[in-house]
């Protein structure tokens, strides 16, 4: 039954509603409604220039239109008063193709009209800075190897737990918090869900840190690499496919123990192929797992103070073992490590539902399974695809990628390229002080 966001106003105490809506580069935008007036932008939207975000439209084009979808509507914890809820856009009564949470939508009924009903579940890492973004906001957070240091986490207690806290509170069903592998980095996890839903809580999750964050005189970041030698913030995807969404999925059509490889590690043939579309894509779908300039300093970065970087930078995948692009920690659902903090949440989504199918479509093979510690044996792997060096390159290999865009759509793959070639050539156009400290006196 649809939500009646007047009632649900009315039952809960809200005043304002945030519409929502997540552009092509991240950014969340959003209306604040009274909401004395959601009736009406329930069924009609809130408007928009879409020129004025990061989607490639002109100032020319028509009002678009955010269309809440009362099912994601969330009551902010720490301001009850209002309540978030994220929007579809639509332009003159059609769905606007390039916004990435329709790209997403629309992938999500391809993939239920062939029985298919992804599931995942993200770890999204983060920095605590000070305000300015400059420095670690924990002056004693120097370990070497700070991973699980209880007494780092404990001196950001007040952060940790009021997240925590909101994210029980809203039914999500956290389970772990920690500190990471890099000093002032945690990460906070919280149970799987069909991927619109999980797309819909990783949006808010960014929106909810920030916000307590901003509560505490600190600043949260998702940058994939925010400080130079240490470990960057991923967002790795654990990855099932169910014979139904929600509560009514009974079977885990991933799940199997076949012959070969994947079988070995509890992947049957759906797995198996749906691993292979993952890997037959993995140098084109890092444009949207990895998209911005800074995201390739974390995949291709030297080893870091801790010893380890916890990023892929080979197109390989093994069992339960951490330094490879996918991990198969179990049977029935792998571990895609390739995303960062800066993926647009339901872009990350859209291109795993993407890969996935193309590869069951096509029974694409995942390759050997490599089991070894690729940091120290890395160099001995020949025979396999390195993931691109720079942002560019991955615009590049999604470009070539004619299949994969298909899958995504044409008009969001036509303005997603257009987009990000305008940010990479403003990040080349720009003069670094690297550049005169090291070619001023030549």
């Amino acid at each position: 039954m649809t939500t009646d966001l007047a009632a649900f106003a009315k039952e809960k105490g809200v005043k304002y509603f945030m519409i929502s809506f997540t552009d092509l580069f991240g950014g969340q935008r959003a209306k604040l409604v009274p909401a004395q007036a959601i009736a009406d932008m329930q069924e009609d939207g809130a408007g928009f220039a879409g020129f004025a975000t990061w989607l490639d439209m002109t100032p020319a084009h028509p009002d678009m239109l955010a269309v809440p979808d009362p099912s994601s509507v969330i009551q902010l914890p720490w301001k009850p008063e209002v309540a978030w809820v994220a929007g579809n856009c639509v332009m003159e009564d059609k769905d606007v193709a390039q916004a990435p949470r329709n790209v997403l939508r629309r992938l999500i009924d391809e993939a239920a009209s062939e029985g298919l009903h992804v599931k995942t579940g993200i770890e999204a890492e983060f920095f605590l800075l000070t305000p300015d973004g400059e420095q670690i906001s924990d002056p004693f957070d120097t370990a070497e190897k700070p991973c699980y240091d209880q007494q780092a986490v404990m001196r950001r207690y007040d952060v940790v737990r009021e997240i925590c806290d909101y994210m029980l509170e809203l039914g999500w069903g956290p389970y772990q918090n920690d500190h990471e592998d890099a000093n002032g980095q945690f990460e906070m996890n919280w149970e799987f869900d069909d991927v619109l839903r999980t797309a819909d809580k990783h949006s808010f999750f960014k929106f909810m840190t920030k916000s307590v964050a901003e509560k505490h005189g600190l600043r949260a970041t998702f940058m994939p690499k925010p400080v130079e030698g240490l470990t960057g913030n991923g967002c790795h995807a654990h990855i099932s496919v169910w014979d139904a969404p929600g509560d009514a999925a009974k079977t885990n059509v991933f799940a199997g123990d076949g012959d070969g490889p994947t079988g070995e590690v509890g992947l049957g043939e759906q797995g198996k192929h749906f691993l292979g579309g993952i890997m037959k894509h993995a140098s084109a779908l890092a444009a949207i797992t990895n998209p911005t300039v800074n995201s390739y300093k974390r995949i291709n970065a030297p080893r870091t103070m801790s010893g380890a970087t916890w990023a892929p930078n080979t197109v390989t995948w093994t069992g339960n073992n951490r330094t490879h692009m996918v991990r198969v920690p179990g049977p029935g659902r792998f571990e895609l490590r390739l995303p960062d903090g800066a993926t647009n949440p339901y872009l990350l989504q859209a291109v795993i539902i993407a890969a996935g199918l193309s590869g069951i479509r096509s029974k694409a093979d995942p390759g050997r399974r490599y089991d070894i510690d690729m940091y120290a044996e890395g160099h001995t792997v020949t025979d396999a695809p390195k993931l691109p060096l720079n942002m560019l390159d991955a615009l590049r290999d999604y470009d070539k990628d004619t299949e994969l865009k298909a899958m995504m759509g044409q008009e969001f793959s036509s303005a997603f390229l257009k987009m990000k070639h305008q940010e990479w050539n403003s990040f080349v156009s720009h003069f670094s002080r690297w550049e005169k400290e090291h070619t001023l006196d030549i």
